[in-house]
């Protein structure tokens, strides 16, 4: 099983950033896919989540009307789109793949900086 993060990086307050994470491994247009993250001093938060067959997404309170989040199941890929971003932004983005306690699986992350 793999997840693997890409697309983070420096930019500027009000910039944009497309997270995508790849995976393999399983099956994963039967897994629910969420995004975390993890600020420096700060616990890790769900910053968005999609369902296996699309449908209702949810995003943290921080991120609503900032994010979008979305899957391409022939892709193996889940996005992350951000906008309008802030330093409070700045945290490593972990995805994570879940269908059950035992079928829960990790990605490394990829950091994510917002400064001028």
């Amino acid at each position: 099983v793999q997840l693997v993060e890409s697309g983070g990086g420096l930019v500027q307050p009000g910039g944009s950033l497309r997270l995508s994470c790849a995976a393999s491994g399983f099956t994963f247009s039967t897994y629910a896919m969420r995004w975390y993250r993890q600020g420096p001093g700060k616990e890790r938060e769900l910053v968005a989540s999609i369902p296996s067959a699309g449908g209702r997404r949810y995003y943290a309170d921080s991120m609503k009307g900032r994010a979008t989040i979305s899957r391409d199941n022939a892709k193996n890929t889940v996005y992350l789109q951000m906008n309008s971003l802030k330093p409070e932004d700045t945290a490593v983005y972990v995805c994570n793949a879940y269908r059950s306690w035992s079928n829960d699986y990790w990605g490394q992350g990829t950091q994510v900086t917002v400064s001028s």
